[in-house]
């Protein structure tokens, strides 16, 4: 007797023919041939964008801190110092009487100079000398990382304290010497990021087609090297900030009566009992923007980074 073969998508024997699709034993062809469904992507989020918000306004007080219809920072008001926020000062003024607004808006300069200026340059040496010791790999490699590790030896706010005492202690000078500093974080992080892309398969793809060196990493190394690396540098853009603060905090930041953040916290820690608001103001903008700075990082790290091996 001839077994009869069963047709991909029939009803099953016995089943009738007004079967529920609902029922878990109904075999829906649709189904069967049906891969995994595609997850779709996930958005930046209600946070991500609040945090570049509150950076595109603090880039907005460092740019044109000069036109933004704020007091003068410099100027005392004595009857009115240690004021609390009103109608006269929004945010009220420091032990001097001058506006707290305004010495906010233009501590931003400094901050974002120091900071900005810090992270190209680590970006762009470190970058290049993590690009070059990952991709040639070698004698190369062996001796730009022994230089960096000697750097990475030497305790950095130590030697950043040396270095300011024998250079001084302009705006300048200062974002160069904690550039320089950074250098070898970048370093690494460049390298390590090379290391997984040199592996990828269109990478060897371009070597075996015959691509120079140059070629291969212009076209194929720095595209993919770049945003890991940039995104990155926002997170340490934070750190260079506090940084920033915490030299202002010992005296040791640009000159005075220019206001910065860490400035603004060491001159208001003597009003701490009577007047709070002159040290949290600072504070909570110092917070914020390091908060944003590290969760506007964290999320274009997490989009750019690269799995393409295990280092």
């Amino acid at each position: 007797m001839q077994t009869p073969v069963p047709v991909l998508g029939a009803p099953h024997p016995g089943t009738p023919d007004n079967a529920d699709p609902k029922d878990p034993l109904h075999t829906d062809p649709s189904a069967v041939n049906a891969g995994p469904a595609r997850k779709k992507r996930k958005g930046l989020g209600l946070v991500f964008w609040l945090a570049t918000v509150w950076l595109v306004v603090v880039l907005i007080c460092a740019l044109f801190a000069d036109l933004l219809p704020v007091k003068d920072p410099l100027t005392p008001d004595v009857i009115n110092k240690l004021a609390l926020p009103g109608p006269e000062h929004w945010l009220g003024t420091d032990g001097l009487g001058r506006d707290t607004l305004a010495r906010l808006v233009h501590g931003a300069r400094v901050s974002v100079t120091i900071s900005v200026t810090a992270v190209a340059i680590g970006m762009v040496v470190g970058g290049f000398l993590g690009i070059i010791s990952g991709f040639f790999r070698g004698r190369i490699e062996t001796v730009l990382m022994t230089i960096i590790n000697i750097i990475l030896a030497f305790p950095a706010l130590v030697l950043l304290l040396l270095l300011l005492a024998f250079v001084g202690r302009s705006l300048v000078v200062i974002s160069l010497i904690v550039g320089f500093l950074s250098i070898p974080i970048y370093t690494r992080v460049a390298r390590a990021t090379t290391l997984a892309v040199a592996e990828r398969e269109f990478v060897r793809a371009a070597r075996t087609m015959g691509a120079k060196n140059s070629r291969v990493l212009a076209r194929e190394i720095l595209p993919n090297v770049v945003l890991p690396v940039a995104a990155f540098g926002l997170v340490a853009m934070g750190v260079v900030i506090v940084l920033e603060g915490t030299l202002a905090f010992l005296g040791l930041s640009v000159q005075q009566p220019a206001p910065t953040w860490g400035g603004m916290i060491f001159d208001g820690k003597r009003y701490l009992s009577e007047a709070p608001h002159v040290v949290l103001i600072p504070s909570i903008t110092m917070f914020l923007t390091v908060l944003s700075l590290n969760l506007v990082g964290d999320q274009l790290r997490t989009r750019f980074d690269v799995r393409g091996s295990n280092l």
